[in-house]
């Protein structure tokens, strides 16, 4: 089942993307660390209404950013829509335990049910260059990969922007 997070999910939020932290780094991916995702952003997440969490038997185990705030480090590229009614997909993470079952996608078939519902012209997001896994996940699903940006806390490698027009 896919709900929307609340306050009292962060814990276990947190102690997934840890997990995805550590099996990343242990495959040389040196996407998430310490310093990213923070507790502070999945709270600006749930107050904007925009965190969901995936349960499998009541346990929570995934979660996604489903957001219409464009962050400024997108503001240098070119997309391929105009700026408008697109959603923006961050922080997706699947407890290491969970993946390799179909998980990431369905929250990805949910986040794009959701944008589409809404009338947005595309989906747009970034993954990290060092990633060819999430690479080809998201080029499978039909998203076009743009330019680079950086994300100097987290790497000096840099992600690579996708969007996905409806």
């Amino acid at each position: 089942m896919i709900r929307k997070a609340t306050l009292s999910d962060i814990d276990k939020i947190i102690t997934i993307t840890r997990a995805c932290a550590t099996k990343m780094i242990a495959e040389k991916i040196y996407q998430w660390n310490e310093k990213y995702p923070t507790y502070e952003a999945f709270e600006n997440d749930i107050k904007r209404n925009e965190l969901y969490v995936l349960t499998f038997s009541e346990e929570i185990i995934g979660s996604v950013v489903v957001s219409t705030l464009k962050d400024k480090e997108y503001n240098d590229i070119t997309w391929l829509t105009v700026d408008g009614n697109n959603y923006y997909i961050h922080r997706l993470a699947i407890h290491p335990e969970h993946q390799h079952k179909g998980y990431a996608k369905k929250l990805m078939d949910f986040a794009e049910t959701t944008a589409k519902e809404k009338d947005a012209t595309s989906i747009r997001l970034d993954t990290f260059s060092q990633n060819p896994r999430n690479q080809k996940f998201y080029e499978a699903r039909g998203y076009q990969k743009l330019e680079s940006i950086y994300f100097p806390k987290q790497s000096k490698h840099p992600f690579y922007c996708y969007e996905l027009v409806f």
